[in-house]
């Protein structure tokens, strides 16, 4: 309730200064220009560096190990989520709608990660009992936790999988997961819709249904599985641990499940509400949801309009809780985050010379990483997840290209990296471009209203006072940045959203795995992001197989996955506005310099870029 006070109080006040603000002037600009050009050198031997990227990975995760195990495995909250057992429980209730029997969770890009074999669920789930101090006392909860969308996979010419830390999962599909929840729901109520008997329906389905499975199989919810710190066993997940998480379920299983429905319930209908809004006439496809994208601050804003939508006097405002524009993207590589950390102007009131996402409007990384956990709508998260992606991200290496590089072209590409590319890709770029001819409304998602609501979001959240405990010890993780006090600093948790209205250009780390391109991922190769005349209106998208060729993932549908299945769905940029092939396709003139972006009439030269970007 108080938070829903605390919207409905932000939303009148920015209604009431709108005028003023949309007025104004756009703020101070960015005072610093880009840092001088850097290029990589091509490595000499591909296969030894390849190696040494490798164990360069190893290494680093080894001396981050627990941040990287909260990155993966922890819960974005310890007391909010999806219950634990009803999360285990849908594929019960309705087979038909969930993946196989080994990973329910298939059926919306999940993976059973091949790296943890004894893991209790797929890989980008998390539960609350990992990080909870007592073992008993309360359910656990689930949620997603960063690998979710974070942790990807490539498929090799033998068939095994290289893994993507930090990269793109290419698979996930969060609105299904919303849309195939709703659809469980349905089935139970069977037409039912009085709102107590059809709850009450549902937590008679659950139960009946809970008792025959843990009877049948008493490691049914966890597996057995073991929590391990320093390779030291933590905490077991046992026969007993189960038994007592069920009996917890049970004891207020009525309260659990109606609390469960009808926020599923709400946040589908968010989501539709965003659908009419923004997204007309392309309601069937943005309901199916579109695997490795999401317009993810329509999904986040959707958890203020669920509160002001419930009440008839708010109910007129809930619509401008909504993004005002389309912002659907493709997930985005996350590794080596110290390239794109901002920094610190000479009187430390303004952050410079960085961008983390799209449009770089969160300059913090602990912010980012916040606000991302924001996107479920957890009433309560747990700021230690952020903390831990902070320190994992910083420096986690963006992993090599798995495959062969031409030497000898890739030095050649250098050279022409350099002239052409280098100036906007690279490290700590923090300025804003405009004028490329890709669809802008991505970078106007975020208006006055949600602008002043993040920020207060996020400074509920974490702010200087807010103390959590970690490694055993009590820190304010919020208190500063970069050796520098944020007391008082509450407006640069998310900077002036005019002054972004643009895209960042990243550096290239990794390049070679974030394909398809363009923030809506609707170029397939680099190949077609340097030749754009041949861009396909249509191709595949989300498959794992690799075009080492043209330099991204299998995207022709006459090409079929070497594993003789159907994987991936096809990929029309021309159903919608937001999705079109157009943008980074003309030469631009940026401070007094001509770079070439269209290489139609120097394909070799194209060529040789390609395989320089391979060894980034």
């Amino acid at each position: 309730m108080k938070k829903i006070i605390r919207i409905v109080l932000i939303v009148v006040v920015l209604i009431i200064v709108a005028g003023l603000l949309l007025r104004g002037c756009p703020g101070k600009p960015l005072e610093a220009p880009p840092p001088p050009p850097y290029v990589n050198k091509t490595p000499d031997n591909w296969p030894v560096a390849q190696k040494a990227k490798t164990d360069q990975i190893k290494n680093y995760k080894d001396a981050h190990w627990t941040a990287y195990d909260w990155f993966g495995n922890f819960a974005f909250s310890e007391s909010d989520g999806i219950p634990y057992v009803i999360l285990k429980m849908l594929p019960v209730l309705a087979p038909e709608l969930w993946g196989s029997k080994e990973n329910f969770l298939d059926a919306v890009g999940l993976f059973m990660d091949e790296r943890q074999p004894d893991y209790l669920i797929a890989r980008g789930v998390g539960v609350s009992g990992f990080s909870r101090p007592e073992p008993f006392g309360k359910i656990d909860y689930s949620s997603f936790t960063c690998g979710a969308c974070h942790i990807g996979r490539v498929r090799l010419d033998n068939g095994k999988y290289t893994y993507l830390d930090g990269g793109i999962n290419a698979e996930f599909n969060i609105v299904l997961f919303r849309v195939k929840i709703l659809q469980t729901l349905t089935k139970i109520y069977a037409g039912e819709t009085d709102s107590k008997k059809k709850y009450k329906k549902f937590t008679d389905a659950l139960l009946a249904s809970l008792d025959r499975v843990h009877k049948s199989d008493p490691n049914y919810f966890y597996k057995n599985y073991k929590v391990k710190v320093n390779d030291k066993v933590v905490r077991v997940f046992d026969t007993e641990y189960e038994a007592k998480q069920i009996a917890l379920f049970k004891a207020g299983a009525l309260e659990y499940a109606t609390a469960f429905a009808q926020r599923k319930e709400a946040e589908v209908n968010g989501y539709l509400a965003l659908v009419k809004k923004n997204y007309t006439g392309f309601d069937k496809e943005m309901t199916a949801g579109f695997p490795g994208m999401a317009d993810a601050t329509g999904i986040s804003s959707i958890n203020g309009y669920m509160g002001l939508e419930q009440k008839f006097y708010t109910r007129w405002l809930a619509t401008l809780s909504l993004p005002d524009s389309p912002g659907i993207t493709d997930f985005m590589s996350v590794w080596e985050q110290g390239k794109r950390k901002a920094e610190w102007n000479k009187t430390h009131d303004q952050l410079i010379n960085g961008g983390g996402q799209w449009n770089g409007n969160v300059p913090m990384p602990r912010y980012r990483n916040l606000i991302a956990q924001l996107t479920l709508g957890l009433n309560e998260t747990d700021v230690r997840v952020a903390v831990f992606g902070d320190e994992l991200l910083d420096g986690l290496p963006a992993v090599p290209y798995p495959f062969d590089v031409d030497i000898k072209l890739a030095k050649k590409g250098e050279d022409l990296f350099a002239k052409n590319c280098a100036a906007c890709h690279q490290p700590r770029n923090g300025k804003v471009y405009k004028s490329l001819g890709t669809s802008m409304g991505r970078a106007y998602v975020v208006n006055a209203i949600l602008n002043y609501g993040g920020r207060a979001e996020l400074y509920a959240n974490c702010n200087t006072t807010t103390v959590v405990k970690m490694n055993g010890k009590d820190v304010k993780p919020c208190a500063e940045y970069e050796g520098v006090s944020l007391e008082g600093k509450k407006d640069l948790l998310m900077a002036d959203y005019r002054l972004y209205q643009g895209y960042n250009a990243r550096p290239l780390s990794g390049i070679w795995a974030q394909a398809p391109y363009l923030h809506n991922g609707s170029v397939p190769t680099m190949y077609h992001l340097l030749v754009p005349g041949e861009r396909p209106k249509t191709f595949m998208k989300s498959r794992l197989d690799y075009d080492k060729k043209l330099m991204g993932f299998s995207w022709d549908a006459k090409v079929k996955p070497t594993t003789g299945k159907d994987e991936g769905y096809e990929f029309n940029t021309a159903l919608f506005p937001a999705l079109n092939r157009i943008g980074h396709d003309a030469d631009v003139r940026e401070d007094g310099q001509t770079y070439k972006l269209d290489w139609t009439d120097d394909k070799e030269g194209a060529w040789a870029i390609i395989e320089y970007m391979k060894t980034l």
